[in-house]
């Protein structure tokens, strides 16, 4: 019978991962479709990868950046800063297109959702400050909690300090760095199987019926994020490498974004993107820092949850906003998302914020924050697939600039 298996399974196993993944897609949506209480049981393999790749990212992260920085000797080129500034431009950028979009195509809402509960921040003050103090959390806490900000810190830090400590101890620290790798690798050959079990359980439990009262929202925020995906982000890394972006621009949706969809967390796909950095052939000492930074920092899809979700508010209670005010808003909304891992609740509870921009009382941005949350399944799946994925993207536009200008 093993043998039978075995023999049956071997052309699948052949297949490359990306394949395997779009079966386990497939598979997953048959079987919601035909038997909902099957789907449902088999969302354990969904919870248990995503589970094992949260578990291994902190640790993954903290090993990896700290053995990079110590084994980097002077003189050795890295692109840290190049990456930042495409950040910071990605995500400006995607709070513009999301702003445009929304007065080509306003949107209305009906609110007489009922409230929820939750405590959005008071500003961005407020957010900078949350953002500092995260960093500086307890180092074991910061592993615990998956406090990447506090993991990034702490690891650069150590970096440095080992920097001078004996080459035994830096080839130590880098063949720990290999070897939790090498776990890495073995989570996310099951992504096919977690996969699988997520889209089983999230179409059995939620279906497509519920997204449908806020298909012209849904569809205005999913078409933003393509926009930038497939026009935006391309033109930017065309600007960087001087070479066709879309291949490199293909590359990174199907090696991150689709897991990224699926797990809902940018946390989680760390690795895998780690790991699509190390195939790219990028510069290690360059991906093992920007990757968890932009995990945190880099948040193109979050600016255009915020931006969209808050112009829609306005444009159904009849408050006039002019274009001015609306780039105010993209400013607010790009440096909110940059703070956005350190909120509970994520994009969506930063809106009353940005709401405030139009003077949108917390009660009724709330009550919008509700109906984030209806259409949360594909908004906040599609939000995670940008916003990993650009942090490949970018990274790679980074490194092959800097290279082409000293070659």
């Amino acid at each position: 019978m093993i043998a039978t298996v075995q023999h049956l399974s071997r052309p699948l196993l052949r297949l490359g991962l990306i394949p395997q993944i779009a079966i386990g897609i497939v598979c997953g949506i048959l079987l919601a479709s035909v038997s909902p209480e099957a789907a449902q049981s088999v969302s354990l393999l969904g919870q248990l990868f995503i589970s094992a790749l949260k578990a291994v990212a902190p640790i993954l992260v903290f090993v990896l950046v700290a053995a990079a920085i110590a084994g980097h000797r002077q003189g050795q080129p890295t692109h840290i800063r190049s990456v930042l500034m495409l950040y910071v431009i990605g995500t400006l950028t995607a709070a513009l297109v999301a702003v445009v979009a929304s007065f080509v195509f306003p949107t209305t809402l009906a609110l007489d959702v009922p409230e929820v509960s939750g405590n959005p921040p008071g500003g961005i003050v407020e957010i900078l400050r949350n953002l500092l103090l995260s960093a500086v959390t307890n180092p074991v806490s910061a592993l615990m909690e998956g406090n990447f900000i506090a993991i990034l810190v702490w690891a650069i830090g150590l970096g440095i300090m080992l920097r001078q400590a004996e080459e035994s101890t830096r080839t130590m620290l880098s063949d720990l760095s290999d070897a939790v790798s090498n776990i890495v690798r073995i989570v996310i050959r099951f992504a096919p199987l977690g996969i699988f079990g997520l889209v089983a359980a999230t179409l059995a439990e939620s279906g497509m019926g519920a997204l449908l009262d806020y298909g012209h929202l849904l569809m205005v925020i999913v078409g933003c994020m393509l926009f930038v995906a497939l026009v935006t982000n391309p033109l930017i890394v065309y600007w960087q490498t001087r070479r066709n972006p879309y291949p490199l621009v293909f590359t990174c949706l199907r090696g991150s974004a689709i897991t990224a969809f699926f797990t809902r967390s940018s946390a989680a796909n760390i690795p895998v993107n780690l790991e699509l950095c190390k195939r790219l052939k990028l510069h290690a000492d360059t991906y093992a820092i920007s990757i968890p930074l932009g995990a945190t920092i880099n948040m193109s899809g979050a600016a255009i949850t915020i931006s969209v979700i808050t112009l829609a508010a306005a444009h159904t209670l009849g408050i006039g906003v002019d274009f001015p005010t609306a780039l105010l808003l993209c400013i607010v909304s790009a440096l909110a998302a940059c703070g956005v891992s350190g909120v509970a609740g994520g994009s969506l509870l930063l809106i009353p914020m940005a709401a405030s921009l139009f003077g949108i009382s917390t009660d009724v941005a709330m009550q919008v924050v509700a109906i984030g949350f209806v259409i949360s399944v594909v908004q906040d799946a599609t939000e995670t697939a940008l916003n990993s994925s650009t942090d490949v993207l970018f990274t790679a536009a980074a490194c092959q600039n800097d290279e082409r200008r000293q070659a």
